[in-house]
């Protein structure tokens, strides 16, 4: 079997707003957000979107809602189908020095 590739879509995320976009790997493809605060409780909602279309017209195809405090929480999804782009899009983030962090494996 072969050794997984890991990248980095979005790297301690601590203000909303979406990374850069990048080519999906052709099959299937793993993500990975974890999150966490530097004091008390927070919240942080991350989506990951895809997309076809040259002029960057993105898809949601998974919301991840996570609570977050300061030990690291995490989620993750699967993506089997062939997309020419992806990103992650953090859309509210919340609490005392709250970060996330998205990974994609393939």
């Amino acid at each position: 079997m072969g050794q997984i590739i890991v990248a980095k879509l979005l790297n301690a995320a601590t203000a909303t707003g979406a990374g850069s976009s990048c080519d999906k790997p052709r099959g299937s493809c793993t993500y990975h957000i974890i999150g966490s605060t530097t004091a008390g409780a927070g919240a942080a909602t991350v989506t990951l979107e895809v997309s076809n279309d040259e002029t960057d017209n993105f898809l949601v195809v998974k919301t991840f809602n996570l609570v977050l405090g300061t030990s690291i929480v995490g989620d993750g999804f699967e993506v089997t189908a062939s997309w020419q782009k992806i990103r992650a899009n953090v859309t509210a983030i919340s609490g005392t020095g709250a970060s996330v962090t998205v990974y994609q494996g393939f």
